[in-house]
């Protein structure tokens, strides 16, 4: 593991004097950084080789991603199949799948170099529309896929089947399908329930329904789940809450397990239930 990929959310203050320092450390260590374009931008003088963001996985052994959870998704869907391992230093604020302080990035480097870091496996999520039986477009996700209704719109009506049968329909803002990753972000602030971010599951809620029987649900991965949009007005799939897809009336969207994982490292110590006492508060009154 030679080439270290830095990836900065360059608005954050402490991206300006985060990567200089990562760079100190890579020449310190005989390591090579590959630096996002943007993120090169914060210490133009080094002369550090820097490529476009969807080449950066690639071109590198281990991904750096300094801001918070948004920046880590995206640079995981980018990663898809690669299997590169991302280490996320939060710089934001909630920050679950960015849990290493900026104190703690470099211990966590010198633990890396001694075998020492854990890696944690995620399963991602893969969408596919299709209109009129013609596929559309596909996109893979960490968090979640959402389905749901524009500003103005009224309440839509969307049928779901699972593994080709009929399992219900939801007349409500919108639904949203989640990794366990993802149970923890819309999903969480939405009703749904928290699972354990290691396991492989599908976990459908809906986002306040007209039903108030309609709950939450946690299904097997292996399962291929299909949502049909019935309404004909404003409505937006969504992934990770930074890729969007204007959906017609009678679209299908078929979400399944997807083939590519995303590899996070962590400390030892640092296990999910930690992570949830200090984000979530949890335990406290």
């Amino acid at each position: 593991m030679k080439r270290i990929g830095v990836v900065a959310k360059v608005d954050r203050q402490e991206a300006g004097v985060v990567v200089p320092r990562l760079l100190e450390w890579c020449a310190e260590h005989g390591f090579a950084p590959v630096l996002e374009k943007e993120t090169a931008g914060l210490c133009p003088d080094t002369g550090a080789h820097a490529v476009p963001k969807p080449e950066l996985p690639a071109q590198a052994d281990l991904l750096v991603v300094l801001g918070g959870d948004g920046t880590l998704l995206s640079v995981a869907r980018l990663v898809g199949d690669l299997g590169v391992p991302i280490l996320g230093v939060n710089l934001g604020g909630l920050g679950f799948l960015t849990a290493l302080t900026v104190d703690e990035l470099f211990p966590a480097l010198e633990a890396l170099r001694r075998d020492e870091l854990v890696i944690e496996e995620r399963m991602m999520l893969a969408a596919r529309v299709s209109r009129q039986g013609e596929r559309l477009s596909e996109y893979v996700a960490l968090n979640d896929v959402v389905i749901t209704k524009s500003a103005m719109s009224r309440i839509i009506n969307l049928e779901v089947s699972v593994e080709g049968q009929f399992a219900t329909g939801y007349r409500a803002d919108g639904l949203i399908i989640s990794t366990p990753t993802g149970s923890t972000a819309y999903g969480l602030s939405a009703g749904g329930p928290i699972v354990f971010p290691t396991m492989d599951a599908v976990v459908l809620t809906p986002i306040c329904s007209h039903t108030l029987t309609n709950r939450p649900i946690v299904l097997p991965a292996s399962l291929a789940v299909e949502v049909r949009l019935l309404s004909d007005q404003d409505v937006m799939l969504t992934l990770d809450g930074q890729v969007g897809f204007a959906l017609k009336r009678g679209d299908a969207v078929e979400v399944r397990q997807a083939a590519a994982r995303t590899r996070l490292l962590r400390f030892p110590q640092k296990h999910f239930f930690s992570v949830l006492r200090t984000k979530l508060k949890w335990g406290e009154r």
